[in-house]
């Protein structure tokens, strides 16, 4: 019997001009929300953060909208692209918008290095011009994954711009839902779910740096290891 014909995993297959350096560098950055969100899941596994853990539940509503969206408007893509589903708005665009919103949101307005509950000598404030610079960073990202998915001729501009305001409106509402259920005690709530407090999730990167976390007690623990071998060679 002949095999069946197989079929193509169309999640990472992006087409592209083999010969053109700028087709090149967009097809790498179509694999960005897909590293996103790797990125998302080691941090949530590395940190037990509930900052971001709410992060990404709004980042994968904000991807449910966009499903909604395209079925609703049911536009086709680009006539030179062959690429399958429709293209209103852009999921690409959507998606990074939102990263880089929120993200932005949360590093200038929300995080508070400078008030660390439990402040020593060795927590060092991440300074405002190193949050303004990623979040700098961060739009410049996210405008290139969206032109992109332009110059592969995956989207009109008008799908691309439509996906960067869908975002940004989904970033800007899931920001201020969040900075209501903090300011009314619903986060301190979700902390003592019996699941994410089998899991140990905390609430620390709102004032502290996530390089910081933890490196208290490591210079701490340094400090007794010298203590003790100091002891043993008298």
């Amino acid at each position: 019997m002949d095999a069946p014909p197989l079929a193509s995993l169309s999640l990472t297959h992006v087409r592209y001009d083999p010969n053109d350096i700028l087709s090149y560098i967009s097809a790498h950055l179509a694999l960005v929300p897909q590293a996103l969100v790797i990125a998302y899941v080691s941090l949530i596994w590395g940190t037990r953060e509930v900052e971001i853990l709410l992060m990404f539940a709004g980042q994968m509503g904000c991807e449910a909208l966009n499903w909604l969206l395209k079925r609703y408007i049911k536009e086709e893509r680009p006539t030179q692209m062959l690429g399958k589903g429709y293209g209103m708005p852009s999921s690409h665009a959507q998606f990074v918008a939102f990263f880089s919103t929120f993200l932005t949101l949360f590093i200038l307005l929300r995080h508070d290095p400078h008030n660390h509950p439990h402040a020593s000598n060795t927590h060092i404030p991440t300074p405002l011009w190193q949050r303004l610079g990623l979040a700098v960073l961060s739009f410049i990202g996210a405008a290139a994954v969206a032109q992109s998915r332009i110059y592969l001729n995956y989207h009109t501009p008008r799908q691309v711009y439509v996906g960067v305001a869908a975002g940004v409106t989904c970033a800007v509402g899931w920001f201020v839902v969040t900075s209501i259920a903090r300011r009314h005690g619903f986060v301190d709530q979700l902390l003592e779910v019996p699941p994410l407090k089998w899991l140990r999730f905390r609430d620390l990167v709102v004032n502290e740096s996530l390089e910081d976390a933890g490196w208290h007690r490591w210079e701490l623990a340094k400090q007794r290891r010298a203590e003790l071998l100091g002891r043993k060679k008298r």
